[in-house]
């Protein structure tokens, strides 16, 4: 039997790295390089029964963990362009749960994932043509404070993972 710890945080809660080198950032553009593939892999085959399964009990359904995915790898796209273009802006935070439950949430996963094949295409060149000075950029976020571009990146390495293995996981438990 899996612990709720485990079903929650498959691959660990986040920890901020200390010192971030440019391989570090080169690894986590990697995984943001291949989250849609990898997403689309997770998901492949399952039937709608299946995609609005809970990947742990009181947790989102498949279908709601890949609009979510979309939707907060959408949020951090625009706040790196807001990063490296204004000094040190203040962001907006929105309440993930509440986005979970709007109905768009409801579509078909194919949908989210052709967004996010266009918007990591888009990220990705972005993140390669930055500078070290522009990793160095932050946003102030009303939550969390201050956060500097290169953490964050390492925080969407993390979030890929974290959601990829909340399907892949589960898929292993129910034999999918």
């Amino acid at each position: 039997m899996t612990d709720l710890f485990d079903l929650q945080y498959p691959v660990g809660r986040f920890v901020p790295p200390g010192n971030i080198t440019a391989e570090d950032r080169s690894l986590h553009i990697q995984t943001l390089r291949l989250l849609p593939g990898d997403l689309r892999a997770a998901v492949n085959g399952l039937s709608d029964a299946q995609l609005d399964t809970p990947y742990r009990p009181e947790g989102w359904t498949v279908r709601q963990v890949v609009h979510h995915v979309a939707d907060s790898h959408a949020n951090s796209y625009v706040r790196f362009k807001l990063a490296l273009t204004e000094e040190c802006p203040a962001i907006k935070a929105y309440d993930e749960a509440a986005w979970a439950k709007l109905a768009d949430s409801g579509l078909p996963v194919e949908v989210s994932l052709r967004w996010l094949d266009a918007m990591h295409e888009r990220w990705v060149e972005l993140l390669e043509s930055m500078s070290e000075e522009d990793f160095q950029k932050a946003y102030i976020h009303p939550k969390m404070g201050q956060q500097k571009l290169e953490t964050t990146l390492a925080l969407y390495d993390w979030h890929s993972r974290h959601h990829t293995a909340h399907i892949t996981r589960l898929r292993e438990r129910m034999g999918w």
